[in-house]
């Protein structure tokens, strides 16, 4: 029976559900998988780590490796191929070995873009504003645009990385699709918006908060959330409350997370009952 092994790599991934997830998909279909965290923040190490990491991984026969926070544009330096998608996003968060070569995948956007349709599937999308310009950011962007939202604002702490996005994703969608603008000016962008996400790592277990003041929220704005750990997060909670309607992060992670196991094994994963196996998880 051939054997798996594969990583994590990121930063506060401590309480990350993908090796239960992983896992348990893996033994529905009879294979020898195991999924190990590598957590850069105890080790001591920054994103830069990423490439080290990477060539150990190779090194020590892992069959791939998933990337997150805050590596997932870092890494790219030091693959040897991207996919498609990958090269199109400038980010991974997935890392298949083939031989020597270690290549780049990204299924955060189709993740993304599978979780938005299935749980809202009737937003309004003529103006969004998004926070967070790297590479999850860069993923939902594009999702969001793929699926035809008329614009973006792009809002992140990094405004250079915002700009860059923005120019980006205008050269391939078209011009007035998105644009940046300062944190600064949120309390304006999100009166006159229609969803807001947030696509930065406020609200996970390692970095509690929320990236946005409450009081700019409204009922007729929808909001979702990339983060998954934990589901509801204090931003979810607050829009809920007022009656926003909301979209967590278990299906973008369930869903990407699918497509990277396709990746790394070959078989077809059944994404509902990775669904159904985070819903149990996450009742732990």
């Amino acid at each position: 029976m051939t054997s798996h092994l594969i990583g994590l790599i990121g930063s506060g991934v401590g309480p990350s559900l993908s090796p239960a997830l992983h896992e348990r998909e893996a033994d529905h279909h009879g294979l020898r998988y195991l999924y190990r965290i590598i957590d850069i923040t105890p080790l001591g190490l920054d994103a830069a780590a990423a490439g080290d990491l990477v060539r150990t991984a190779r090194r020590l026969g892992y069959t791939g490796l998933n990337i997150t926070h805050p590596c997932k544009q870092t890494v790219i330096e030091h693959l040897d191929g991207l996919s498609p998608d990958a090269a199109t996003l400038g980010a991974v968060n997935t890392v298949t070995f083939d031989g020597e070569r270690a290549i780049g995948h990204n299924t955060d956007w189709t993740g993304f873009a599978r979780s938005f349709t299935r749980g809202l599937p009737d937003a309004v999308t003529r103006r969004i504003v998004q926070l967070g310009a790297g590479g999850a950011g860069a993923a939902v962007g594009h999702a969001l645009l793929t699926l035809g939202a008329e614009q973006i604002v792009l809002a992140d702490a990094l405004p250079a990385r915002a700009e860059s996005l923005a120019t980006e994703l205008e050269r391939r969608f078209g011009s007035g699709r998105a644009r940046a603008a300062p944190l600064g000016e949120l309390a304006g962008l999100l009166g006159g918006a229609d969803g807001l996400v947030n696509a930065t790592p406020t609200g996970m277990a390692a970095y509690p908060g929320t990236p946005v003041p409450a009081e700019l929220l409204h009922p007729d704005l929808w909001v979702a959330d990339v983060v998954y750990r934990p589901l509801e997060t204090e931003l979810l909670r607050r829009a809920r409350r007022l009656g926003c309607r909301t979209l967590d992060g278990g299906g973008m992670v369930v869903f990407q997370a699918a497509h990277s196991l396709r990746l790394f094994t070959g078989v077809e994963p059944d994404a509902e009952r990775m669904l159904a196996h985070l819903t149990d998880l996450v009742a732990v």
